[in-house]
């Protein structure tokens, strides 16, 4: 796990908000800067760099709790109890002090340019994560520990249930697992005391956030101790386990489960329903939160990596759902359609010609868009991963619960090829003219490119390689799906609608969550703009405005980093004309890791100068 999920776990289970870099754009000019020689002294000043990097990244795993159980450890339950701490906030604080410290007694002139990428995206990640444990915004964010978007509550049960990174395959395990079990009680009772400190301060959720928390919360308990999620461990105990020795692992996990685990539910639940409820706010968005504007501005740093104005956010999203619904009013007319806009988007919900009839419709439309894609890839790619990946329907049990698609990463050796997934569940919501994007964005040249060829460098450090930085991996998804133009995927209308269709959802979330959280918007006025602007359900515009409000700016990464990239290679293309070079653009995008917004348009922009 590299440096950025670790610390993103950290901080969520200290109750924060995770880190990134937060940087203004790179200037438009940038001298160039061609390979210097690697000598002994660059080679020196590099190993040093990676050296630090390394350890800095096991001394965060050392303060994430939380991460250590996701790494399958469980061999310290004491830690768990650390969530939510000011203890474990202050040590923190005080490791990325120590990393910032100790990163600049290095030469950043003495580098090779490919460790300056890494010097310069690792100082703004701290430094960006550092600001993040500052206490006007602890006051702001440990106050307010989790919500029904991504809370412990939920996510602490799948974590350590079987499927999960916790073993299961003898006695040992399953008293170790046991002991962490045991521990979650205390973290539960800590997020209590977070939340009346919000109380106390003015600093609270939402009504609509609390009142979801609550129905969660009503899902877990309302099965007995014996069918309860924790008791998921027992149902398959592993034979090598004498019966008798099952009895008592049986009696000793639902003892915890009965007396400590579900109490602890029951106190939350009471809790969030009798004190905090009355007291949550009742707008929904961050604008009506003490100290909400301020922070939704820290958070779109945080999530685009730029600095950028909620205002030109708003307007750049009701550009683009303008500029999509043009192209949009176009591709209607190939399918014989004279009516409106808002006709067709019903209209498509029940044409036959948009559903699949049977799962093997949809898995032969996939089949057949990777083979086209395989065709095209060595004309747009100079590198190809190493890791092979298969196309295979979501399992039975997991449709009911996923999005239409989605990338599960293989192992950095290439042995485990990646997946990438798609749902045959309730045929008749599935759409035939999302295969080919959904296929460039969650496959290849996606997800699957991204994460393996950076997976496979071993020259770059944990945190390029395994980075989640959400404005550069979806950026590139985004971009992925751009593709499919020149690609000759999209003179199909089918697919081309699908592809804008999936565009207007990217542009879409740039106006309701900035509507949401800068423009005092309503969850009833954000839904009417998703219904009115698309081809959504309602019940697909509910979930997606109760994300937004649940985790503000995030979805704002996906459309500004594909944009983004979207513009370098636009920028790249006119300066160098006939020198242009498609392939060696996608090095540069691709070859160094996950990167902050800002590092990365240097390097490319270093590039272009480098190139003339």
């Amino acid at each position: 796990m590299g440096l950025t999920r670790a610390f993103l776990l950290a901080c969520l289970a200290a109750g924060l908000m995770a880190p990134a870099a937060a940087q203004p754009m790179a200037p438009a000019a940038v001298q160039a800067m061609p390979p210097a020689p690697l000598t002994s002294a660059r080679q020196d000043q590099d190993a040093r760099l990676l050296a630090l990097l390394n350890d800095f990244a096991r001394a965060q795993e050392a303060l994430d709790p939380l991460g250590a159980v996701a790494r399958g450890d469980n061999s310290n339950p004491q830690q768990i109890q650390r969530l939510f701490s000011d203890e474990l906030i202050a040590a923190q604080r005080n490791e990325l002090r120590r990393q910032l410290a100790l990163l600049a007694r290095l030469d950043r002139a003495r580098l090779s340019p490919e460790r300056q990428l890494s010097y310069d995206a690792f100082q703004q990640q701290a430094g960006a994560a550092l600001g993040w444990l500052a206490p006007d915004i602890v006051a702001l964010t440990a106050v307010r520990p989790f919500n029904h978007f991504g809370g412990l509550h939920e996510d602490f049960p799948a974590l350590i249930g079987p499927g999960g990174a916790l073993p299961y395959r003898d006695e040992r395990d399953y008293r170790r697992n046991l002991a962490l079990l045991r521990a979650f009680p205390v973290v539960l009772d800590r997020a209590i005391g977070r939340f009346r400190q919000g109380m106390a301060s003015g600093v609270v959720e939402s009504r609509l956030t609390t009142v979801n928390m609550i129905a969660q919360l009503d899902d877990v308990l309302a099965s007995p101790a014996q069918d309860s999620i924790f008791a998921a461990p027992l149902v398959e105990m592993p034979a090598s386990i004498p019966p008798a020795r099952q009895a008592l692992i049986r009696a000793d996990w639902q003892a915890v489960i009965s007396a400590e685990v579900l109490p602890a539910y029951r106190r939350l639940r009471r809790f969030l329903a009798e004190e905090y409820l009355p007291a949550a706010r009742t707008e929904p968005g961050l604008a009506a939160m003490k100290g909400g504007p301020g922070l939704y501005r820290r958070l779109i740093e945080r999530h685009t990596t730029l600095d950028l104005e909620p205002d030109a956010i708003h307007a750049l999203g009701l550009s683009e759902v303008a500029r999509i619904q043009t192209e949009m009013d176009r591709v209607k007319l190939q399918f014989g359609f004279q009516g409106p806009l808002a006709a067709f988007f019903d209209h498509i919900r029940t044409d036959p010609r948009f559903h699949p009839k049977t799962a093997d419709e949809l898995s032969l439309g996939y089949t057949r868009v990777a083979r086209l894609v395989d065709a095209e890839l060595p004309r747009l790619f100079a590198q190809l991963p190493r890791a092979q990946m298969t196309i295979a329907p979501y399992p039975a049990y997991r449709g009911k619960f996923e999005a239409g698609g989605s990338y599960s990463l293989g192992s950095p050796d290439g042995r485990r090829p990646g997946v990438f997934y798609f749902n045959t569940y309730d045929l008749e919501s599935r759409f035939l003219s999302g295969i080919a994007t959904l296929y460039l964005h969650e496959g290849i040249p996606g997800h699957h490119f991204q994460t393996s060829l950076a997976q496979q460098d071993l020259n770059l450090p944990d945190f390029q390689r395994f980075g989640d930085n959400a404005a550069y991996v979806e950026g590139w998804a985004l971009y992925a799906e751009t593709l499919g133009y020149e690609m000759g995927l999209y003179t199909d209308p089918l697919q081309h609608w699908g592809t804008l269709d999936d565009e207007m959802l990217r542009a879409m979330r740039l106006v309701v969550d900035t509507g949401i959280h800068a423009k005092g918007w309503s969850r009833s006025q954000a839904v009417a703009y998703m219904l009115g602007n698309s081809g959504m359900g309602r019940s697909d515009a509910e979930a997606e405005v109760d994300r937004y409000i649940a985790n503000p700016a995030q979805a704002l990464s996906y459309k500004i980093g594909g944009l983004t990239i979207q513009r370098l290679r636009r920028e790249a293309e006119a300066a160098l004309g006939p020198r242009f070079d498609l392939k060696a653009f996608h090095d540069q995008i691709l070859g160094s890791g996950v990167l902050p917004l800002p590092v990365l348009e240097t390097k490319v922009r270093r590039w272009v100068a480098s190139s003339h």
